[in-house]
C-alpha cells in the first residue's frame, strides 16, 4: 500500500510549481507584450491597453517602418546581421582554434597564458570600449564596419569554453592516428578536431551572436554615421526622439519585435548540434 503524502510534500511541490510559473511569466510576459504592442498605433500604445489586439494595425506599422527615413531600419538590420553573423563566426573559429591549441599542445608558459585568458573573462567589455576607441582612432578605422567587427573577434570566455569542449570531445588517439597517416597539425585540426568539437563551436557561436546582436556601447562609441548603426543603436536613437514625437513609439516597438526574429531562428536551427553533442558519448 502506498503511504499518503504528507502536507509538507504537497506544500513543497506547490512552492516549486509556483516558482516555475513565476519564472515562465517573467520570461513570456514581455514577449507577449511586444507581440501585441506591435499591432497598435501611437494612440493605442499611449492608452495603456497594450495586451489586447484591439485596433490591429501590424501591417500599417510594418509599412511605416519600411518607409521611414527611406527604409534606414532595414539598413540597420543588414548591419546587425553583418556584425553578428560574420563576427560570431570568425570569433567562434578563433576561440575553438585557441582552445584546441591549449588542449592539444604543450608549450612553455601554457598555463600562465591560459590564466591570463581567464583574467580577461573578469574584465567587463564596457571598460574596454574607450581603450579600443583610442586604438581604432590611431589606426584610422573609427566610424567604419571594422571598428565594430575587429573587437568582437576575441572572446576570452569562448577560448575557455572551447578548451573544455576539446578536452571532452577530442580523444588523443584520433589525433595520433591522423599524425601517423601523415596529416599536419592544421589538417588534423580542420578535418578531425573541428568536426568533433562542433557542439562547442555552435555554443560559442550562439553566445557571441547574441552578445554582438545586443551590443550597444561599442557601436555607440565607435560609430557616428547612422548608415553604419546596428539595430540596437538605431532603435535607441528613435526611442530618444519618441518623447518629442510619439509617432516613433510604434516604430520602436515593431522594430524591436522584428529584431528578435534572427535570435529565435539561430537558436531553433542550431539546437540539433547541441542534441548531437549530448548523445555523442552515449554509444561506444
Amino acid at each position: 500500500m502506498s503511504t499518503p503524502r504528507t502536507p509538507s510534500v504537497w506544500l513543497s511541490r506547490a512552492a516549486v510549481n509556483g516558482a516555475l510559473l513565476l519564472a515562465v511569466a517573467y520570461t513570456l510576459l514581455p514577449l507577449v507584450w511586444l507581440v501585441t504592442a506591435a499591432t497598435k498605433d501611437a494612440g493605442g500604445l499611449l492608452a495603456g491597453d497594450a495586451f489586447s489586439f484591439e485596433g490591429f494595425d501590424l501591417g500599417g506599422n510594418l509599412s511605416r517602418l519600411a518607409a521611414h527615413q527611406d527604409g534606414i531600419y532595414f539598413r540597420w538590420y543588414a548591419n546587425s546581421l553583418l556584425y553578428a553573423g560574420l563576427g560570431a563566426l570568425a570569433c567562434s573559429l578563433v576561440s575553438v582554434a585557441a582552445g584546441y591549441a591549449f588542449h592539444v599542445h604543450d608549450f612553455r608558459g601554457k598555463e600562465k597564458l591560459f590564466g591570463l585568458v581567464l583574467m580577461g573573462v573578469l574584465v567587463p567589455t564596457t571598460a574596454l570600449a574607450l581603450p579600443m576607441y583610442l586604438l581604432a582612432s590611431e589606426v584610422g578605422i573609427v566610424n567604419t564596419y571594422a571598428a565594430v567587427l575587429l573587437p568582437v573577434l576575441v572572446n576570452p570566455f569562448g577560448v575557455y569554453l572551447s578548451r573544455v569542449f576539446c578536452a571532452g570531445y577530442i580523444p588523443d588517439e584520433a589525433l595520433e592516428a591522423a599524425r601517423i597517416d601523415g596529416a599536419g597539425e592544421l589538417r588534423a585540426f580542420w578535418s578531425i578536431g573541428l568536426r568533433m568539437v562542433m557542439p562547442g563551436l555552435v555554443t560559442v557561436f550562439l553566445f557571441q551572436f547574441t552578445a554582438i546582436w545586443n551590443n550597444f556601447f561599442l557601436p555607440l562609441v565607435m560609430l557616428s554615421d547612422q548608415k553604419l548603426f546596428p539595430l540596437s543603436l538605431g532603435l535607441y536613437a528613435w526611442n530618444s526622439n519618441a518623447h518629442a514625437e510619439p509617432g516613433y513609439y510604434p516604430l520602436v516597438v515593431t522594430g524591436s519585435l522584428l529584431a528578435v526574429v534572427p535570435l529565435v531562428i539561430a537558436f531553433v536551427s542550431l539546437q540539433r548540434h547541441w542534441k548531437a553533442g549530448l548523445t555523442a558519448g552515449s554509444v561506444k
